[in-house]
């Protein structure tokens, strides 16, 4: 009888781990290439923290990190970055320095938006929280970093070389259908590279962005104004019309799901059980704000962090009114045609404790050790 019970206990575990081969990711033979396109604000805060899944990931290599303005000024996000790159260890992989106004959107046009339509909580680097009222129309010198200065320059800082779109293009066809643009900013680098190049975006692998928040007018009232607002849609409106119409081969929105995980001090006092300079800077650094980036770039390295999505059409409104830059979905039965609309797949919901817990484990291990950095290693 206690064999038997044994047995039946082993069989019942074996059961309960087995998981279908269907989920289970196979192994990729070589590193999946990435180049992640943000607006990079700091010291800390999401936008540098999204760097961690991707420079923690054995499976990932980065091809280069681009700079665009939003959060912060082109300028100062890349100051920003490259300190922390130096201090996480990897100042080897490329910055690129990248647009430093949208296509068409303006100070002078936000603020008069704001004057027929109401205040947009988060301006980014027109304002931040603030007032928009004194900001200046383009950006003005960096400021002095709290973090230190980086000693490494732009790939983009000697004279002649290659901006953000430029950059995106060769590299993408360097290795055609191999790369993963993250973009968890404002897409203006992108749209500039997809008029450049009609190619750009075909020869990419796929696309995962941070943005496209769908149905959030009631959450601005019940919630965190500034949460229900889709920056990176309403800063740069025509850009991201432009790269959600372009023939990728696969598009993938991380939009309102990111809201409801949430980087707290439990979690970051988890991360600093560590001791290390890369955790030292985040501990000091972080806001208890959602992991609206962090999400992005872990779901573009494990896609099997998402446990639901749904498959809509999607364009972003780049009509004068109070629906500039805002999402719209539709079914493929009911979208418009002749007008460049793709499917886009957009996470509903993920796996946020396994998500949680190797990120801890990602930013305890992002720090490169003894010099030791696969990231960017080969340039192309």
């Amino acid at each position: 009888m206690i064999r038997m019970t044994r047995r039946f206990a082993l069989l019942l575990a074996l059961a309960a781990a087995w998981v279908p081969a269907s989920r289970v990711p196979a192994r990729a033979a070589a590193p999946m290439l990435v180049i992640e396109d943000n607006d990079y604000l700091g010291p800390g805060g999401s936008d540098l923290q999204s760097t961690l899944p991707l420079l923690a990931d054995p499976a990932v290599q980065v091809l280069g990190f681009t700079v665009v303005v939003g959060d912060g000024w082109e300028n100062a996000e890349s100051a920003h970055l490259r300190r922390f790159l130096e201090i996480a260890g990897h100042p080897d992989i490329p910055v690129v320095d990248g647009a430093t106004l949208p296509l068409v959107n303006s100070v002078a046009r936000m603020r008069l938006w704001e004057k027929a339509y109401g205040t947009i909580p988060w301006k980014g680097a027109w304002g931040g929280l603030g007032s928009i009222d004194k900001v200046p129309a383009t950006q003005p010198p960096v400021p002095a970093l709290d973090e230190g200065a980086p000693t490494t320059k732009a790939l983009s800082s000697r004279e002649g070389a290659e901006r953000a779109a430029e950059f995106l293009i060769r590299t993408v066809h360097a290795h055609p259908h191999q790369v993963t643009i993250v973009a968890a900013g404002p897409l203006t680098n992108l749209a500039l590279a997809i008029r450049l190049d009609a190619t750009f975006a075909t020869d990419a692998k796929q696309l995962v962005f941070m943005g496209a928040l769908i149905d959030t007018n009631m959450e601005a009232v019940t919630g965190n104004a500034d949460f229900a607002s889709d920056f990176n849609m309403i800063f740069d409106p025509e850009a991201a019309h432009i790269v959600l119409t372009a023939p990728w081969p696969k598009i993938t929105s991380v939009g309102n799901v990111s809201n409801a995980v949430l980087m707290t001090h439990a979690l970051m006092a988890r991360i600093a059980a560590r001791h290390n300079a890369l955790t030292q800077y985040l501990s000091r650094y972080y806001a208890p704000l959602p992991m609206w980036d962090e999400l992005t770039s872990a779901i573009a390295a494990d896609p099997y962090l998402v446990t639901r999505s749904v498959q809509a059409y999607l364009d972003i409104d780049t009509n004068p009114g109070i629906d500039y830059g805002h999402a719209h979905v539709w079914p493929e039965a009911l979208a418009p045609r002749n007008m460049g609309l793709r499917p886009v797949t957009i996470v509903q919901t993920v796996d946020t404790k396994r998500f949680l817990d190797r990120f801890v484990q990602q930013a305890q291990e992002g720090e490169a050790q003894n010099g030791q950095n696969r990231n960017g290693a080969v340039h192309p």
